[in-house]
């Protein structure tokens, strides 16, 4: 006889809960980072066109790995140590940016840690949905969230007070040891309260029968879902190049930048919400503000009027928020329930190519033209609102014919 599986010592929510205090804590350590990696490369010697390679890299690093780290998941069936391993490296990543020694060492740090969350977000995700199957879906991902953005917020406000007070970078990035011990620690008592969170959800197994019957096929509509988000990220500039920016035409002090960055998850939080709930009542057309806030932001982020970027950083956020909410939400909608491992993976890929893409395009052309960048962004938003069209159509054509 199999050996009787540990049931879970804490309820559905409270475990939802815990995970998104982890993910607080997390929070306060990398989004700390991100709101000053732009400034802090550059106080190595690195042009826009390298911030905007390596923060690129990052991000594709994020998300197209998930490609691979999220059938992992499901392969192994033991999300636990992936998500440790994800955790710790982001927790010790951050902190040894106070010891790089330059750009190439600051670049695989930062780096690093973009890689220990596409290690763990698809096992962190898969635990969360076995926990909304008691909790239901969106109060779960709702409130870890919530829970998630506090820590967005207070990450690059500690970094702001410790700049403000007369520490520099290295000062900052060491004291960000402290929340990255305390999630870990919380995540340690979390595994050991839950450590199959699969039993919140019988019905989580599927036999291997099942699966080998899978239609790998992922739909049309799906594809045409990806080109125009695709087409949205191209023409996104990475905050690293804003912040960049903003410190190296003296706008800004260095200490008020994430005090702004701030102010961006805060816009993020609130569009998340809003935009939310219009992608519920009104489809794919609620997608129709993505390009038009993206072609906004280098309009107000890249000039050197202080009204101007702070409008821009909020945009920006805005923007980042809204592809937080649809995306999931969007590829729920367009992949069979049978195939949305295989949808976020391919969907994140994508996504995150293209970011990489644009991110080292905006960045090059920082180096020649801000008026560059404008055109070519609003151009490329253009673009992005056409391929929306055929989206459009197909979502109409589906719902009458449903």
């Amino acid at each position: 006889m199999a050996p009787r599986t540990p049931q879970p010592k804490i309820s559905a929510l409270r475990f939802v809960a815990w995970f998104g205090l982890v993910s607080a804590f997390g929070d306060v350590v990398y989004e700390g980072a991100r709101s000053v990696i732009g400034p802090y490369l550059a106080t190595f010697g690195a042009s826009a066109a390298t911030v905007g390679l390596i923060t690129g890299v990052g991000e594709a690093v994020a998300l197209v790995l998930r490609l691979g780290t999220g059938p992992l998941s499901d392969r192994t069936g033991k999300p636990w140590p992936q998500t440790i391993l994800g955790y710790a490296l982001t927790m010790l990543c951050v902190p040894l940016l106070a010891v790089a020694g330059g750009v190439p060492s600051a670049a695989v740090l930062y780096n690093g840690e973009r890689l220990g969350k596409a290690v763990r977000s698809p096992s962190r995700d898969t635990m969360l949905a076995h926990a909304s199957a008691v909790v239901g879906v969106g109060k779960t991902f709702g409130l870890h969230e919530a829970l998630d953005q506090t820590g967005a917020l207070a990450g690059p406000l500690l970094i702001a007070a410790v700049l403000a007070l007369g520490g520099g970078y290295k000062l900052a990035f060491g004291l960000l040891a402290i929340p990255g011990v305390i999630a870990l620690f919380v995540l340690a008592r979390l595994r050991a309260a839950a450590p199959d969170p699969s039993e919140y959800d019988p019905a989580a197994q599927v036999s291997d029968a099942k699966r080998m019957r899978l239609d790998t096929r992922l739909p049309a509509r799906f594809w045409l879902y990806s080109c125009f988000s695709a087409l949205t990220m191209l023409g996104f500039a990475t905050w690293a190049v804003l912040a960049f920016h903003l410190v190296h035409r003296h706008v800004l002090s260095a200490s008020t930048i994430p005090i702004l960055y701030a102010a961006a998850m805060g816009a993020a939080a609130l569009a998340s919400l809003g935009v939310g709930k219009l992608y519920d009542r009104a489809g794919f057309r609620g997608l129709v503000v993505i390009p038009l806030l993206a072609a906004a932001v280098p309009v107000l982020s890249f000039s050197t009027s202080v009204p101007a970027v702070v409008a821009g950083a909020v945009v920006w956020g805005a923007g980042m928020g809204v592809h937080d909410s649809t995306m999931r939400a969007a590829v729920t909608d367009l992949v069979p329930r049978a195939r949305r491992g295989a949808g976020y993976g391919t969907f994140t890929a994508i996504y995150g190519v293209a970011w990489l893409v644009g991110a080292v395009m905006i960045g090059a052309l920082y180096d020649v033209s801000v008026t560059a960048i404008e055109v070519v962004v609003v151009a490329v938003q253009v673009a992005a609102l056409v391929a929306l069209v055929p989206l459009l159509r197909s979502d109409r054509n589906a719902r009458l014919a449903a």
